[in-house]
């Protein structure tokens, strides 16, 4: 059962500020960027928007660390004009830096951890539980009970669709009172109605947050993405860090890599002996894609001057120090850059400045390819 066609009116600002993945909310979000003229180009660097930013990174960090979910409280004063465009347009910015990324593991962990967050805000929110559910299910029906909490009742088409989705008995159907197609959601232990309902919810929240990424990534090329490349270095290091054996970018296929990153690692292998800077950068970018030191000490493993003790504390003070790796400039300068203008069509682009935003672009051909290929 697809989400409604026509999703109920939503006039409250605050409600639409708070709940920024509704389908609603979409024009809010436009029409908060025309009226304070904010371009997206602003978005990303204007000094007057640092707030906005950084409650967006907030939110990324959140969705990476806390496997429950981004915080459902917040300290944004939300009946403020202020308050309402840095909420709204925070989560715009997160969805923006995260679809920029290409990544997809990358992409599930914010989509949990907003979802997470929604199913937090509803099961809390009396007031505005049936208009957002309204926006996600085909029907909703509250019964009231004197001296006690609602009961809430879904279509079985709705039920039937999202319950597999959830594991315990509670979300089997023959466990669920059923009257006229319609399903109870009795409340369950330490959890209200509102509650299980809420959490039903998140799972169509979900479904519609993956379906708006997968549009916006198939639409971004790859002068738009490089835009996020800063942020996206940042969030997918600490993603790396927290979730290392799920990052997809440590299993980067060999074509993917920037040709500055194979010459460094192509040379090692053939016992050249690599400059300063060439050693440097590719521990530093080994460690920006998600490589374990011992990942990172292997390369090194043929250089003509291997010590493994001595590799080992150099590659541990990178990775301590998180150090960023070399520039497009730097690497020339380095003479650490194998490319002429002309030998590589994606090395000559303008806004290509950095081995980052070659293996993303790399990445976000492979993303269109797949999904052409599905």
């Amino acid at each position: 059962m697809p989400m409604p066609l026509e999703p109920p009116k939503i006039g409250d600002d605050m409600l639409l500020a708070r709940y920024g993945f509704l389908p609603q909310s979409t024009h809010y979000v436009r029409e908060l960027l025309l009226k304070n003229d904010i371009t997206i180009e602003q978005l990303i660097n204007a000094a007057w928007l640092e707030d906005i930013r950084s409650r967006g990174r907030i939110r990324l960090v959140e969705s990476i660390l806390h496997k429950g979910g981004i915080d459902a409280v917040t300290n944004i004063d939300l009946s403020t004009d202020i308050g309402k465009m840095t909420e709204a347009l925070s989560f715009l910015h997160a969805m923006l830096v995260v679809c920029a990324s290409f990544d997809e593991r990358l992409l599930a962990r914010w989509i949990e951890g907003e979802s997470s967050r929604a199913d937090q805000l509803l099961g809390m929110d009396k007031e505005n539980f049936l208009i957002v559910a309204n926006s996600y299910l085909s029907g909703i029906r509250e019964e009231e009970i004197p001296g006690s909490e609602s009961i809430f009742w879904i279509p079985m088409s709705d039920f039937i669709e999202l319950c597999p989705r959830i594991s315990g008995d509670y979300w089997r159907l023959i466990n669920r009172p059923v009257k006229d197609g319609w399903v109870s959601m009795t409340a369950g232990v330490g959890e209200t109605s509102r509650q299980r309902t809420a959490r039903l919810i998140k799972e169509r929240i979900r479904e519609n947050l993956i379906d708006i990424c997968s549009q916006r990534m198939e639409k971004m090329d790859d002068e738009f993405a490089a835009q996020f490349s800063d942020s996206v270095e940042r969030i997918i290091g600490l993603f790396s860090e927290q979730v290392h054996a799920e990052m997809p970018i440590s299993a980067a296929k060999r074509t993917e890599w920037p040709p500055c990153f194979e010459l460094a690692v192509s040379e090692l292998n053939q016992g050249i002996n690599v400059n300063h800077t060439g050693r440097v950068f590719l521990a530093a970018m080994s460690r920006s894609m998600g490589h374990s030191q011992e990942e990172t000490l292997s390369f090194f493993s043929n250089a003509p001057d291997y010590n493994a003790d001595t590799s080992s504390y150099q590659i541990n003070q990178i990775y301590e120090r998180e150090y960023t790796p070399h520039g497009c400039s730097a690497l020339k300068t380095g003479a650490r850059c194998p490319v002429q203008r002309g030998d590589n069509s994606l090395c000559d682009q303008d806004w290509m400045s950095h081995p980052l935003k070659y293996l993303r672009a790399k990445q976000r051909q492979r993303h269109n390819e797949n999904i052409i290929e599905s």
